[in-house]
């Protein structure tokens, strides 16, 4: 039995199928993600990406299958699947009248952190935002917004992270950090889904990845991205629909 199979299933998904009035959107999804696994996830425009990322965070609700995260049922307003399941998508809301500390210091108190200050005072300084930590999220350059949205994932527990093209907006020195990042949460056990652009995956198919969806081309991770990917020894895996 394999390294993988002897490690605990963080996310499992079956069968999935969702449909927008006629058209089907997702038919016969499966996915599997374990402990200290990143996967990831692409294909072109309509490849059904978004769709996907909106059934695994729980915004929408599959026609069909099953999604469960470390055995509980993915359920938007389950307490469980809110301590499990932590998300970095795409323009992420934010308080309008909370600072950038007072959002983390927020995520963390509700989430029980037994030292909030000190985690909060920790994850400000790895993602480059302590000079920034009074201002307003609105006044933040799109770059510092995505880092204040990776922190928010850094500041609360988790056993699955789910990332919508995490690189986006980050300079090569914050695609670097994200990379050691990723990596350093990955040997504590953590399980990833990673969404990203198709740009990225042709270099990993000597890796064996196969295409998202096998009535597209074969995939391409997004390049930058996938190269710190490869550098930190992250190699992430690419699952096929069941069509």
């Amino acid at each position: 039995m394999g390294a993988v199979a002897r490690r605990e299933q963080v996310l499992k998904v079956e069968k999935l199928k969702k449909s927008y009035g006629p058209v089907t959107i997702i038919d016969g999804f499966d996915l599997t993600v374990h402990a200290g696994e990143a996967v990831a996830l692409t294909g072109r425009n309509g490849a059904g990406k978004s769709t996907v990322l909106r059934c695994l965070v729980g915004a929408d609700r599959p026609d069909e299958g099953n999604i469960t995260v470390c055995g509980t049922r993915m359920s938007e307003t389950s307490a469980e699947i809110r301590r499990t399941v932590a998300t970095v998508i795409d323009d992420l809301d934010f308080f309008p009248d909370l600072s950038v500390v007072e959002h983390l210091d927020l995520l963390a108190r509700a989430h029980g952190i037994h030292d909030p200050d000190s985690l909060v005072d920790e994850v400000l300084g790895e993602v480059q935002l302590v000079p920034q930590a009074s201002q307003l999220p609105s006044t933040l350059s799109s770059g510092q917004r995505r880092r204040l949205a990776l922190a928010t994932a850094f500041v609360r527990p988790r056993r699955l992270l789910v990332l919508d093209e995490p690189e986006q907006r980050l300079d090569v020195e914050g695609v670097e950090w994200l990379g050691q990042r990723l990596k350093s949460d990955l040997a504590d056990g953590l399980g990833m889904a990673e969404f990203v652009e198709p740009d990225l995956l042709e270099s990993l198919g000597s890796q064996g990845c196969q295409p998202f969806d096998r009535a597209w081309p074969c995939l391409d991770l997004c390049t930058e991205f996938v190269e710190v990917l490869a550098s930190h020894q992250i190699s992430p895996s690419l699952w096929s629909s069941s069509t």
